[in-house]
């Protein structure tokens, strides 16, 4: 729902699992507790016992509340923007387009090399100046199709640039009919220009 005409998705990346660590860290010991003051209140039998088991829902429901966000939270790369869509409930979207990139730096702790995450900030010319991408899966994977998917939109404005060259000319001398022919069929093979075109 959020591409443009022609836009597509290449890579979608969240969020590395360890950013969900110390959220199941803290519900595990929680429920421990509750579990162990419950079990306590059996062996003393007191009245509350039954409401102890009912309280390791807290934890339970909190822990699928924080999955869930981590689920929707999307780092997208598409052939044309970078998309940084977040929130369960509301959403809240940003996206740089990859021509006012101006450069990407990765950052990887010795654990993030191990486990496979790390940081990227992208340094644009947008409003925004920096976006940061904390502790991301695959931020090599990332770095490089982002870089990928700029090439190939450099190669297209020049593709365009031909496209108006070759379809506005005059008519060529005889010479430069082969070299226009293939020039013509390749912009064809991509789709810039239609059959009827060439």
């Amino acid at each position: 729902q959020l591409l443009a005409c022609n836009e597509r998705i290449v890579r979608v990346v969240r969020d590395h699992w360890i950013t969900l660590l110390p959220a199941i860290l803290v519900d595990a010991a929680i429920a421990i507790v509750i579990a162990a003051c419950s079990i306590l209140g059996i062996v003393l039998s007191t009245p509350w016992t039954w409401f102890g088991f009912l309280l390791l829902l807290a934890p339970a429901v909190h822990l699928v509340l924080r999955i869930w966000a981590w689920r929707s939270e999307q780092h997208v790369v598409t052939n044309r923007r970078i998309i940084q869509v977040a929130g369960t409930f509301s959403k809240r979207v940003s996206a740089t387009a990859l021509e006012k990139v101006n450069d990407v730096l990765m950052e990887q702790s010795a654990l993030g090399r191990l486990l496979g995450f790390g940081n990227i900030q992208i340094i644009s010319g947008s409003e925004s100046g920096i976006d940061t991408f904390r502790r991301i899966a695959d931020p090599i994977g990332f770095k490089n199709e982002l870089f990928n998917q700029k090439e190939a939109l450099a190669k297209l404005d020049i593709f365009d640039e031909r496209v108006g060259r070759v379809l506005t000319a005059e008519a060529p001398q005889s010479s430069d009919v082969p070299e226009l022919i293939g020039e013509l069929d390749e912009l064809r093979q991509k789709g810039i220009i239609t059959g009827a075109e060439f």
